[in-house]
């Protein structure tokens, strides 16, 4: 496998060697060993997966505390994955880094805690899997609006489609500085 890091320090896209013939393809999506030596050195405790239309996008989600790492991968479809750094006193505060994950070229991003994490369905139905190193409790989790424009993603999309708990979420300067993790 190949491991690039971004922009953002801890965070890093990886590309699983893939094995294929007229059969289809093989790849490990996992493997505590050969992630640890690649700078990924997780334990997970959660398996999510979420089945999403064309122009939904999700999140920005983040556990503070109790946050969650997250590595994120699509089964069927693409996405466009977002990662946004919102650890007070990181040097990359409030910036973002995204990747274009999809069933074709089966990256991954691991998202490390203490950023915000999001994506955006730019295909008809994406089927994106994740595994995380904490559990989901809604008592702790944060978001950033996704259209922050201090945060300044280019998604793909001018229309999307948000829950109404994601379309309530502040931008990252309107929440307190001591909600927020540190770096």
């Amino acid at each position: 496998m190949r491991v690039v890091d971004t922009a953002l320090s801890g965070v890093k896209v990886v590309e699983p060697k893939v094995f294929g013939d007229d059969r289809g393809f093989f790849l490990e999506t996992w493997n505590l060993a050969r992630y640890t030596e690649a700078g990924i050195p997780a334990r997970f405790v959660q398996d999510n997966m979420s089945l999403s239309s064309l122009g939904v996008l999700r999140g920005l989600h983040l556990q503070h505390p109790n946050a969650q790492g997250k590595l994120v991968y699509v089964l069927a479809g693409e996405i466009v994955d977002a990662a946004v750094d919102v650890r007070v006193g990181s040097p990359t505060f409030g910036r973002a880094v995204t990747v274009v994950l999809s069933d074709s070229n089966k990256k991954q991003i691991w998202v490390p805690e203490g950023f915000a994490h999001g994506f955006c369905v730019t295909s008809p139905k994406a089927l994106v899997a994740y595994k995380c190193t904490e559990l989901y409790r809604p008592e702790c989790e944060i978001g950033v609006a996704w259209n922050d424009p201090d945060v300044a993603i280019d998604w793909p999309l001018r229309e999307v489609t948000l829950s109404p708990r994601d379309s309530a979420f502040s931008r990252l300067r309107d929440i307190p500085k001591a909600a927020l993790p540190t770096y």
